[in-house]
Parts: C-alpha cells; structure tokens; sequence
C-alpha cells in the first residue's frame, strides 16, 4: 500500500501538473482543478468549486492563479497558498523563458505550428467541458436558469454583431441581480414573520382571562356564595 504523500507535497505537485500540462488559458484549466481536487481528492465540494471559480472570475489577475491561491489557502493556508501560487506559475515561466531564448527558430520549425494547431482543437474541447461542467453544477431555480439563458443569447448576439462587450459586465450585471433577488427574499422573509407575530399575544391573553369557580351544588340551586353566608348569619342569630 503506497504511503499518501504529505498535504503540502501533494498540493504541489498537483498544481505543477495542471500548470505544465495545460494550454489555452484559464478557462482551460477549469476542467483539470474540477477533476483534481472535486472529484480525486475531494477537498473541495462542486457548490465551493463554483464559489471559487466566481471569486476567482471577480478579482483582479488570471483566473488560474486566483483560483490556485485561494484552493490553496482553503487546503494548507498561507503556505499552503504560497507553494499552490507558485506552482501553477512555474512550468509556464519556465517555457516561456526557454523559449525565448531562441523564439524565431522555434516559429520557423514548420512540425510546430502543426503541433499549435492540434493543441487549438484540444483547447476548446477543455473550456467547453468546463462550461458544461459548471453548468450541470448550478443550482436549477427559476432564478438561475433565466440568468444563464439570458447570458447566452446576449454573448451569442453580440458575438454575432460584432459587438465589443467585455465579460467584465457580465458578472457586475449577474452580481447586481443576485444581490437585488436576495434582498428581495430577505425583506419577504420579514414580512412573513411580522404577519405571524400578531396571533401569538391575542392567544396569551385569551389563556391568561381568570375563570370563575364555583361549587356544582350551588349551580344547581341557583345559589351563590354569597347567600350561603347570608344564610349562615341569619341561623347564628
């Protein structure tokens, strides 16, 4: 039975490998972080997958890097984020600069471009399998599925038409009406509570009404206590 290597270790080496063997980009990448650490490892669940993948989308930076730092931190913490960072940096540095070193003999090998154009095809199969991924993940209210339906039309409308629309404004645009459903849900919630509050003290001061007790003898007679008393004084006498 093989030893499990050390969390760290682990955490690495898993970045080194996403980032030495992925091409096109981030989006790219989505797919191998879904596979890696949702569905082999299972450090994160796919509602979190998705929640990282917003973040990551949100803030300043490449995709993939945001998404290794946070992965990290939530696996190991700082150092945990630090080596997941640098991981998923390293073995596209390390191309690049090699490279570099000698780029216009690399262009002009002709099995090189044959080569970049095979790896194209293989790039869009990578996002597209991330995009159904992430589709199959959301949850599928009245809500969500409008949004997403929305989303596409306008993406392939403007695409279309040629229109410059950064996907910047996507996410404000599904930020903004996420916050608007939530408030809205919240001021109903409420508004139900405020509605039930009113039955609870009508229903303590019908129970706490004091109640007249008698002797069943006197109810029958159809006397009182107090001619009983009467009574009484009048014998003594």
């Amino acid at each position: 039975m093989k030893k499990p290597l050390p969390k760290l270790l682990s955490l690495f080496l898993s970045f080194l490998k996403i980032g030495a063997f992925t091409f096109g980009g981030g989006y790219a990448m989505i797919a191998l972080l879904e596979n890696e650490f949702v569905a082999r490892k299972k450090w994160l669940g796919r509602e979190e997958f998705l929640d990282v993948l917003a973040v990551s989308e949100s803030t300043p930076g490449p995709i993939a890097v945001n998404a290794a730092t946070y992965i990290g931190y939530k696996v190991a913490g700082v150092l945990g984020s630090v080596l997941s960072t640098l991981a998923v940096c390293l073995p596209a540095f390390t191309i690049i600069f090699v490279i570099s070193l000698f780029f216009d003999r690399f262009l002009a090998l002709t099995y090189v471009g044959y080569a970049f154009r095979g790896v194209q095809v293989a790039v869009v199969y990578l996002i597209a399998s991330a995009g159904i991924k992430v589709l199959k993940g959301l949850k599928r209210d009245f809500f969500t599925i409008l949004l997403a339906v929305l989303v596409f039309a306008a993406f392939v409308t403007l695409s279309l038409f040629a229109v410059s629309f950064s996907s910047v404004f996507y996410i404000l645009i599904c930020g903004v009406l996420g916050l608007a459903l939530y408030f809205v849900r919240t001021l109903k919630a409420r508004g139900d509570r405020k509605s039930d509050e009113p039955s609870a003290p009508a229903e303590n001061a019908s129970s706490e009404e004091p109640t007249a007790t008698s002797d069943p003898a006197d109810a029958e007679s159809g006397s009182t206590p107090g001619d009983a008393r009467k009574g009484e004084r009048r014998e003594e006498e």
